[in-house]
């Protein structure tokens, strides 16, 4: 594959860039250093979360690989990459990855007529914020063995039982669901994807709080929620292969790579800027090494992400599968690399928060505390090995007796 951008590629990634380098200088000070923290835990943050979205949806930057008619401009899926690059790269809000990356593409790929009609404008235009009903107690990695309910009586579904780990559910207007709505079923079969107003009778959200206070996951409990039959996704009992489809919407990973390497710059910098054993810290051989494992790994990673975007070009849409695990595992443990190496360069100073003298913001310690989990949610790093092994591979399933 030609890594080369083209000369109207190369022309969007500097209008991205130039948007969210004068953007990002509005963030508040609750925002701080971004992720979930910054968009989730306070309402500075999501207000600003959500003013981004508003900014975005004005140039069409949210829905630019739609098609056109549903709000979309067409775009390649090249230029999807380079704008998550560009975002990833400032730690920047706005878009709702629960609705722009997920939702909106499942129901593109299922949703009858009226439904695209209805739902997804909101989305395109950054009205709509979403939460994924998707992991439950005992069904998270193993997703499939999920016991929330949804029997149809009339014209509802009557949904009962919980969720948990759902990001952002405190503030999100909406959630795709995935229930059981075939109660004799097991596993895959007799899934169905609903959509779901957050205001509900009977949905109850509960705070699942960081240990360091922070909110952004929650529990989510149904008793008896009445959700209208014309929000059912698709076929009733045919949820698990759309779901299939959105897993894999979730994991091209670009943003990632660019905010590590963006990182990296801010570490490199510390490095030159800070004195050790009478020499400047970047002249240590083990924290050149460190950068430089660093550094190359954020450059791999980024070849994952743009050989994603040329499959999606080419039409193979079967290695899809192997290539987005492929970048998900890559990513999360690079941020672990990142964190780790990041901390033992700064020493004692790597664990200050909130304060002046704290390295690059405190970031390094919120990361460093948040990037085991990054390797657990959206399917855990060991089931992603198990998808190279099987589909990538086709090696064989072990069989236990």
């Amino acid at each position: 594959m030609d890594f080369r951008l083209t000369k109207e590629e190369a022309s969007k990634k500097e209008a991205f860039e130039t948007f969210f380098e004068s953007e990002m200088k509005n963030a508040p000070p609750q925002f701080g250093s971004g992720g979930l923290e910054g968009v989730y835990d306070t309402e500075e943050g999501f207000a600003f979360h959500k003013y981004m979205a508003g900014k975005l949806a004005e140039k069409g930057w949210l829905s630019m690989a739609w098609p056109e008619q549903y709000g979309g401009q067409d775009a390649s899926i090249m230029e999807q990459v380079i704008f998550d690059e560009a975002r990833g790269y400032y730690s920047a809000p706005g878009v709702d990855a629960f609705a722009v990356s997920m939702f909106a593409p499942t129901l593109m790929a299922g949703a009858n007529e009226e439904q695209k009609v209805r739902l997804l404008p909101p989305i395109a235009e950054g009205r709509a914020f979403y939460c994924q009903g998707w992991s439950e107690p005992d069904a998270g990695s193993d997703l499939a063995s999920l016991t929330t309910t949804a029997v149809r009586e009339g014209d509802y579904y009557i949904v009962n039982g919980q969720k948990t780990w759902t990001t952002g559910a405190h503030r999100a207007e909406y959630m795709f669901l995935l229930a059981r709505t075939d109660l004799e079923s097991k596993r895959s079969k007799g899934l169905s994807v609903f959509h779901l107003r957050m205001g509900l009778p009977g949905v109850q959200v509960r705070p699942l709080l960081y240990m360091n206070g922070k909110h952004v996951y929650n529990e989510v409990f149904f008793n008896d929620v009445k959700i209208p039959a014309e929000d059912l996704i698709g076929v009733e009992g045919e949820g698990w292969a759309l779901t299939r489809q959105t897993m894999n919407f979730e994991r091209s990973g670009a943003g990632g790579f660019s905010g590590a390497k963006r990182y990296l710059e801010q570490m490199i910098d510390y490095a030159r800027n800070t004195t050790r054993n009478g020499q400047p810290l970047s002249k240590d051989p083990n924290a050149r090494r460190k950068m430089a494992e660093v550094f190359i790994g954020a450059e791999v990673g980024k070849s994952l992400a743009y050989k994603i975007a040329w499959m999606h070009q080419k039409g193979d849409f079967a290695g899809l599968i192997t290539a987005a695990s492929a970048s998900k595992l890559f990513s999360t443990e690079l941020a672990q690399k990142l964190a780790n190496y990041a901390t033992e360069m700064m020493g004692l100073y790597g664990q200050l928060e909130d304060d002046p003298d704290a390295p690059l913001g405190g970031a390094m310690s919120d990361l460093y505390q948040m990037c085991k989990g990054a390797t657990i949610f959206a399917g855990t790093n060991e089931i992603q090995r198990n998808l190279i092994a099987w589909v990538g591979l086709g090696l064989p399933r072990l069989k236990f007796k």
